[in-house]
């Protein structure tokens, strides 16, 4: 049975065709955020900090780290920061450091930048996920190499040199063609987690039954664990959340075993959690009966990261400090 193996200094973490759906937090990434790229720019790491405790709290197994940051005001000052190869590699260390010392939960190292990689990979601790390789043939040459020697998984994206293909045939090529490639660098299948790439469903009406089709063959076929961006679906749709809500447990019932996404969500998070406890990945419901409890507590005014921080420490005090390795 494949199992990708993810390690924190304390945590351990399996994605796995019989584990529970492994939620990815998306939160720490600046891209899109410009409040967050402000505050990095002046080395203010604060909304990482939350980030990082909130989504961890609202039920996040794996953090995504996420370096892609632009320094406006740097860059005019400094034209070397116009330069993402300049910008992230220092500033994914730094990333890392930070997380990492407030939770205890593996992390993916997620740049287009290779220097990035290679920083985060320096910098973390326990086994992280590596976020990405394509099948571009420059990517694959750059990417792959540090898996091996690093000795961690990484996520493959099902794009090439052609670029992203509205064919879910050429799609799994993709998918398949860095299976091989990264066979022959002597990295298991295993430590493939492969991103089918989900398109919008407002653009195009087959996005959802393309993807469940090949989650299914990716399963069957390669024998690898899958991921994906989950709000890509409802991109461009009102409702978002709704869209997203109801295309989880689909994925999770066609075989995917993971997905970046917003933790934070309630209703995203309720849905992860029913669907989990409806493949028989929570043993006797103990995960579903914890977060509905998590709901009731918002009922009166708390706000879903509110209600599931508040959990989350009195379960840290009724528990007491435990040594030794953790699985999640």
């Amino acid at each position: 049975m494949t199992r990708t193996v993810l390690e924190s200094k304390t945590k351990t973490v399996v994605i796995g065709f019989d584990e529970p759906f492994c939620v990815i937090g998306e939160r720490i990434n600046p891209t899109g955020r410009k409040k967050l790229a402000a505050e990095l720019e002046q080395d203010d790491f604060s909304t990482v900090e939350k980030d990082a405790l909130e989504q961890v709290a609202c039920g996040a197994m794996v953090l995504d780290v996420n370096s892609g940051a632009v320094f406006t005001n740097r860059m005019a000052e400094d034209p070397r920061y116009a330069d993402n190869n300049f910008v992230e590699p220092p500033l994914m260390r730094a990333l890392i450091e930070r997380v990492q010392a407030l939770v205890d939960v593996p992390l993916c190292i997620d740049s287009s930048v290779p220097g990035a990689l290679q920083n985060g990979l320096e910098a973390a601790e326990g086994r992280p996920l590596l976020n990405s390789v394509t099948g571009e043939e420059e990517r694959l040459e750059l990417v792959l190499p540090l898996v091996k020697k690093y000795n961690v998984p990484v996520v493959a994206i099902s794009n090439d040199d052609t670029g992203i293909s509205e064919d879910p045939e050429v799609r799994f090529a993709v998918a398949k063609k860095i299976v091989e490639r990264a066979a022959d660098y002597g990295i298991p299948a295993h430590d493939i987690v492969v991103d089918p790439l989900v398109m919008p469903v407002g653009a195009m009406a087959s996005a959802g039954q393309q993807v469940f089709t090949l989650v299914r063959r990716l399963r069957d076929e390669l024998g690898v664990n899958t991921t994906c961006g989950a709000s890509n679906v409802s991109f461009g749709l009102p409702n978002r959340h709704g869209v997203n809500a109801a295309f989880l447990p689909m994925a999770i019932g066609a075989g995917m075993t993971s997905a970046i996404m917003n933790p934070i969500r309630a209703q995203e998070m309720e849905a992860v959690h029913a669907a989990n406890m409806l493949m028989n990945h929570d043993p006797n419901g103990g995960a579903w009966i914890g977060f509905t409890r998590i709901l009731d507590a918002m009922k009166d005014g708390a706000s879903f990261a509110e209600a599931a921080q508040a959990a989350r420490a009195s379960g840290a005090r009724s528990s007491g400090r435990r040594g030794g390795r953790r699985r999640a």
